[in-house]
C-alpha cells in the first residue's frame, strides 16, 4: 500500500510539474512578442482545417495540438492591416489541401478586397491548387506558383454515399421516416442510389454555385465561362499551362517571391505571420474601441447535447446549454449593444436547436440578433437561426432543409451474428416501442409518424409567421428543400445578403449607434487561458484529448486520400526502405 502511495505522489508530482513547464513556456513566449518591422508582409498560411471560430478546448489544445487557423483571425489579420502602416501588404499561402467552404472563401475574398481597396497588395503563391482554391487566389493581385506545383482543375458536383446494402449485409433494419421527399440525408441508409428529389435539389444548387463562380473568375481574372470549360477539360495540368491559360500569372519558388519583394537593403523579406499578427490589438491601431458591444456569439458544428464540445466521430459540436449561456451574459451586460449570432451548422439534434431558437427568441425581445450564416445553416441550423430580428446569409451559404428525419435501428440480424440474442419481461403498452432487437409494429409505426409529422407542422407553422407567409407558402420551401443564401433572400427565408461585415453593420443599425461612434465587437464564446482549461471542469482535459485525435486523424486521413486521388504515390514513398 505504501509503496502504490508513492507511486502515486510520483505521478501526481510529475503531472503538476509538467503544467508548471508548459505555463512557463508558454508565458515566456508570450513576453517574447517580436517586433513587427515597417514594410513587413503578412503571411496567412492556408493549410489543413480552418474552423470558422476557436474549437472548444481552449488554449490547453494549442497546447496539445498546435494551434488551429480560424477564419475569424484570417478576417481579423486583414482588417488590421488596413490600418498599419508597418504592413506594406499580404501573401496568401495557398495549398488544396483545406477545407474551406464556399461562404468562408467568399468572406476571405471580401476581406481581401478590402486590402487592396485601401492601396496595399495581396498575393497569392500556391504550391498546390484546385478549382476551389483558385476561387480565393483570384481575388489576389497576383496569383504565383512553383514550377512543379500541382493543378486540378475539375468540374463541380454533389455527391452522396449510400449504406443500405451494407446494412443489409450485416442484418440492420432501419426504420426511418423522413419529412420529407428532398430531406435526402436519409437515403444514406434508405437507398442504394440518388432520389429524383435528392437529384433535382442537387442540380438546382450546382447551376447556382456555377453561375457565382464562372461571375466571379471573369470579373476577376477575364477568363470567360467558355475559357473555363475548355480549361476543365484539360482537367489536371502542370503550372506552365496554366500560365498560358492565364490562371496563374508567373512561376516563381518561394524564394524567388521572397526576392522580388524585399526591400533593396534587406537580406531578407521582413514577414509576420498569423500567430504574431493575431497579438496585435486592434484599438492600438485605433479602431474596435468603444464603450459600447456588439458581441458575435460563433455557434459551429453539429448540434447536440448539453455544451461545447469534440467529437471523435462528429467533430466540433455546439451544445444548447453553452450557448444559451452566451446569450444570457449578452442580455445582462448593459455594454453590449446588439447581438450578431453567427450559424455555421449543418443541423442535429431538434430539441438542442429549438432551445437554442427560444434564448435567441427572447434575447431578440431585448436587444438586435443578427444571424450571420457562415457556409451552412440548415435544418436545425435554420431553426436556432429563424427567430433572430434579422438573417443575413452569405449568397454561397446553403440553408432551409426546413425537414426532419426520425428512426430508430433494428439491430437483431446483426447481433444474431455475433451470437446475441435478446429476452425482456414487460408491463404496460409499447414497452419495447424503441427496442434494438424488432421493427416498429404498425401501429406503432403510425404513432411514430404522426407524432412527427405534428412536431414538424408546429415548427413550419411558426417559421411561416416568423418569415410572414402562409403555411402554404413555407410548406413550398419546405420537406428538406436546400438552398443557397442567393435564392434564400429571394424565397423570403434570409432578409439579406452579405458577411459577417454586413451583419455588424446591420446591428449597428438596428441598436441605433451613430456611424460616427467606435463599437468593440468582441467575439463569444470567450477562449480559455491555459490555467483554467487545466482546473476547469466538465472534463476538459479530456475533450482538449478529443479535439487534439479527431484533428490529427481528420488532417492525415485527408492527406493520404488527397496524394492518392491525386495520383502523386511517389509522395507516399519519401522513405527508403531498409
Amino acid at each position: 500500500m505504501k509503496s502504490f502511495f508513492r507511486a502515486f505522489l510520483a505521478s501526481f508530482l510529475a503531472i503538476v510539474v509538467v503544467i508548471l513547464v508548459v505555463v512557463g513556456v508558454v508565458a515566456s513566449k508570450a513576453n517574447e512578442k517580436s517586433k513587427i518591422e515597417d514594410h513587413s508582409w503578412l503571411v496567412i498560411d492556408i493549410y489543413g482545417d480552418v474552423t470558422e471560430f476557436d474549437p472548444p478546448g481552449g488554449i490547453l489544445s494549442e497546447v496539445m495540438g498546435g494551434k488551429p487557423e480560424t477564419l475569424q483571425r484570417i478576417l481579423s489579420n486583414l482588417e488590421k492591416v488596413r490600418h498599419d502602416d508597418r504592413i506594406d501588404g499580404v501573401i496568401l499561402k495557398l495549398s488544396s489541401a483545406n477545407n474551406l467552404g464556399a461562404a468562408k472563401m467568399e468572406e476571405i475574398r471580401g476581406a481581401v478586397g478590402a486590402v487592396r481597396a485601401s492601396g496595399k497588395k495581396v498575393y497569392g503563391w500556391a504550391d498546390s491548387m484546385d478549382r476551389g482554391t483558385y476561387y480565393l487566389a483570384a481575388a489576389c493581385d497576383s496569383i504565383y506558383m512553383p514550377p512543379t506545383g500541382y493543378i486540378q482543375f475539375l468540374g463541380f458536383y454533389r455527391g452522396s454515399i449510400h449504406a443500405k446494402s451494407m446494412l443489409e449485409k450485416l442484418g440492420i433494419n432501419p426504420n426511418v421516416h423522413k419529412i420529407k421527399d428532398y430531406k435526402s440525408a436519409a437515403e444514406m441508409v434508405t437507398r442504394t442510389d440518388m432520389s429524383g428529389p435528392a437529384r433535382e435539389n442537387d442540380m438546382w444548387m450546382l447551376d447556382e454555385y456555377w453561375d457565382m463562380y464562372v461571375s466571379a473568375i471573369e470579373a476577376d481574372r477575364g477568363i470567360t465561362e467558355l475559357e473555363l470549360v475548355e480549361i476543365m477539360n484539360h482537367a489536371q495540368f502542370l503550372p506552365e499551362a496554366a500560365v498560358e491559360f492565364g490562371l496563374v500569372d508567373r512561376l516563381l519558388y518561394w524564394d524567388e517571391l521572397d526576392a522580388m519583394l524585399r526591400q533593396e537593403d534587406d537580406e531578407k523579406l521582413n514577414v509576420v505571420s498569423q500567430g504574431r499578427y493575431a497579438d496585435e490589438e486592434p484599438k492600438d491601431l485605433g479602431f474596435n474601441d468603444g464603450k459600447k458591444k456588439i458581441v458575435v456569439i460563433h455557434a459551429q458544428g453539429m448540434i447536440g447535447g448539453r455544451v461545447n464540445k469534440v467529437d471523435p466521430l462528429f467533430g466540433i459540436m455546439m451544445g444548447h446549454e453553452t450557448i444559451n449561456a452566451e446569450f444570457r451574459r449578452a442580455r445582462r451586460d448593459e455594454d453590449v449593444a446588439a447581438i450578431v449570432f453567427r450559424v455555421d451548422s449543418g443541423g442535429g439534434e431538434s430539441l438542442a436547436s429549438d432551445l437554442m431558437s427560444r434564448e435567441a427568441d427572447i434575447t431578440a425581445d431585448e436587444k438586435p440578433v443578427v444571424v450571420s450564416m457562415v457556409d451552412v445553416a440548415a435544418s436545425g441550423g435554420y431553426m436556432i437561426s429563424y427567430r433572430a430580428s434579422r438573417i443575413v446569409a452569405d449568397p454561397t451559404t446553403l440553408t432551409g432543409s426546413i425537414g426532419s428525419i426520425s428512426m430508430k435501428f433494428n439491430m437483431k440480424g446483426f447481433f444474431e451474428k455475433l451470437g446475441i440474442t435478446a429476452d425482456a419481461a414487460t408491463k404496460g403498452p409499447h414497452a419495447l416501442m424503441w427496442s434494438s432487437f424488432s421493427d416498429f409494429t404498425e401501429e406503432e409505426w403510425d404513432i411514430f409518424t404522426k407524432d412527427h409529422w405534428k412536431g414538424f407542422n408546429a415548427w413550419l407553422a411558426d417559421v411561416a409567421d416568423r418569415r410572414g407567409m402562409t403555411f402554404e407558402e413555407a410548406e413550398k420551401l419546405a420537406h428538406g428543400r436546400v438552398w443557397t443564401g442567393r435564392q434564400a433572400k429571394k424565397n423570403g427565408l434570409v432578409d439579406e445578403l452579405g458577411g459577417l461585415d454586413r451583419a455588424i453593420e446591420i446591428a449597428r443599425e438596428m441598436a441605433e449607434i451613430p456611424g460616427d461612434e467606435e463599437v468593440t465587437v468582441e467575439h463569444w464564446p470567450k477562449r480559455k487561458g491555459l490555467l483554467e482549461s487545466i482546473t476547469s471542469g466538465q472534463g476538459s482535459l479530456s475533450a482538449v484529448t478529443r479535439y487534439v485525435v479527431w484533428r490529427m486523424i481528420r488532417t492525415d486521413v485527408a492527406e493520404t486520400w488527397r496524394t492518392v486521388a491525386e495520383g502523386r504515390l511517389d509522395a507516399l514513398a519519401t522513405v527508403p526502405a531498409e
